[in-house]
């Protein structure tokens, strides 16, 4: 072969290896297995859930040292942040009755990944229920949640989906009493 067609050959072959990308690896705040108890769903509607817009995204973001963020590009959740969050809480809290029609909002203040540390969810919720003359509703509670996380993203997002699991907890629990106030959280 000559020199004339082996310098545009190798510049194909390193054009075309320069388009390969990596693939997109998907995550979800779902647990493998479903939340237990009875599927009903009816006691509570989620009204809204909002994220930070700096995470509300497809693209997972993690922190980077005291300032920084990364956007991982290979590293997705199966749909934006605050729809994986409100189908995660959907699916704990479908089992929970309080005999009761109640509302749920959720505004999450800080949702952070910090790879071989920890995730946290920092959110404010609001329970309220369609009587009127129902005295111990609207109840306001803000939750922070921290777990311990593995270096890799499968393990950042289990301790994700822990901190979703133990937020559905409380929002339970207040749900079945909540003239006891805003459960505490250890």
């Amino acid at each position: 072969m000559s020199l004339s067609l082996k310098i545009p050959l190798v510049g194909l072959v390193v054009l075309l290896a320069a388009c390969r990308s990596d693939p997109i690896h998907y995550h979800t705040l779902l647990p493998a297995q479903p939340a237990p108890g009875t599927r009903d769903g009816a006691s509570m509607q989620i009204e809204q859930v909002s994220v930070p817009p700096q995470v509300d995204r497809t693209q997972m973001v993690i922190r980077e040292g005291n300032s920084g963020l990364a956007i991982l590009e290979t590293e997705w959740w199966g749909a934006t942040l605050s729809d994986e969050l409100q189908s995660a809480l959907v699916d704990q809290l479908s089992g929970s009755s309080s005999g009761r029609k109640l509302t749920l909002r959720v505004d999450v203040l800080r949702f952070d990944s910090v790879p071989g540390q920890y995730a946290l969810i920092d959110a404010k919720w609001r329970l309220r229920t369609a009587v009127p003359e129902e005295t111990s509703l609207p109840l306001s509670c803000r939750t922070t949640l921290q777990t311990p996380s593995g270096a890799t993203i499968d393990e950042l997002v289990l301790a994700h989906q822990n901190n979703v699991k133990r937020l559905a907890a409380a929002i339970s629990q207040a749900a079945r009493n909540p003239s006891g106030g805003c459960p505490a959280m250890n």
